[in-house]
């Protein structure tokens, strides 16, 4: 979310999304509020401190974790203030191991902790862990919730592609196996033990697969960066059962009928259904990555929008039938 509030934000999402709220990020506020820094704080035995280049690894925790911890702290002592006696699904985030791989530095380098297969495997352990203890924290304070852990794994496509650069950025650090890429995000995805699990990569290849044989419940990504193979590829998924948070870009509002962003919206996931043959199914749309870089009053609206087209589309795919 754009901003750095925490009360106003909470506020807005349990406004707009009385029926399924989440737990904000508001990177605006800086190292330790971003969605790496917010995770990597909390890794279980694994601390890290900021660089000019982003966040590495290192030997004891300092300032820069006692920092985002705070943060996290209050942001979820405002969470459960602000959702006292509710009763729902719920939503929180943490980045995936694979991204954290992607982006974490080694301690005492520069280097990926992506190009070490070791250092891989000691942060998905170190991952699983932290989720554990985090669901269990935001349970406590929220015991009437029905919690959603989404992953957020936005270097996915590239780990598995070889696109992730180097230290120097005049190479590449080699593509992760199919099967390690599997193993590792299983790992992490076996300790939401009570959760609904959600991985969320908005790249356009997306390797839904391998989420959906990492035993993820479901997959959120946006609709509109998918090419041919990408949506053959979602509907196979799908149809062996994983869900789907349906990432749609709300469109520009037009003239005075507030309703044409969310139809139009609603009609981008009614497509997907027609162009896979799949049934129709339940799906949640939300917006495609995000919010923190638009303005709070484009964030509301997006929200509502996102909210409005949930309400319009089995009227729309009933229609179509």
């Amino acid at each position: 979310m754009p901003g750095t509030d925490c009360r106003e934000s909470a506020a807005v999402i349990a406004g707009e999304l009385p029926d399924f709220p989440h737990l904000a990020e508001l990177p605006a506020r800086g190292p330790g509020a971003d969605m790496i820094g917010r995770t990597a704080a909390i890794l279980t035995d694994m601390p890290v401190e900021v660089t000019p280049r982003g966040w590495r690894l290192t030997d004891r925790p300092g300032r820069d974790v006692q920092r985002a911890r705070s943060m996290l702290s209050a942001d979820l002592d405002t969470l459960e203030e602000t959702l006292q006696g509710y009763a729902g699904p719920l939503k929180v985030q943490l980045a995936g191991p694979w991204t954290l791989a992607a982006t974490l530095e080694q301690p005492r380098s520069m280097n990926r902790s992506l190009a070490d297969h070791g250092a891989i495997a000691d942060i998905a352990a170190s991952l699983a862990e932290t989720v554990a203890s985090h669901l269990a924290d935001v349970a406590r304070r929220v015991p009437g919730a029905d919690l959603v852990l989404q992953l957020d794994e936005p270097a996915l496509a590239a780990v598995k592609a070889g696109r992730v650069p180097t230290a120097s950025g005049y190479s590449r650090i080699p593509p992760a196996e199919d099967d390690t890429l599997t193993t590792r995000l299983k790992t992490v995805l076996d300790a939401i033990t009570t959760a609904y699990s959600v991985v969320h990569c908005c790249d356009g290849a997306c390797p839904f697969w391998i989420i959906e044989r990492a035993g993820a419940d479901a997959v959120s990504t946006d609709l509109s960066q998918l090419r041919p193979a990408g949506m053959d590829e979602l509907a196979e998924a799908l149809d062996a059962g994983l869900g789907l948070l349906a990432g749609v870009p709300a469109p520009a509002r037009r003239g005075r009928d507030d309703t044409a962003p969310a139809t139009r919206m609603a009609a981008v996931v009614a497509d997907l259904w027609r162009r896979t043959g799949l049934d129709p199914r339940p799906v949640i749309i939300t917006p495609p990555c995000g919010l923190a870089g638009v303005s709070p009053s484009d964030a509301v609206a997006t929200l509502r929008h996102a909210r409005e087209a949930a309400r319009i589309l089995p009227e729309m795919v009933e229609g179509e039938r």
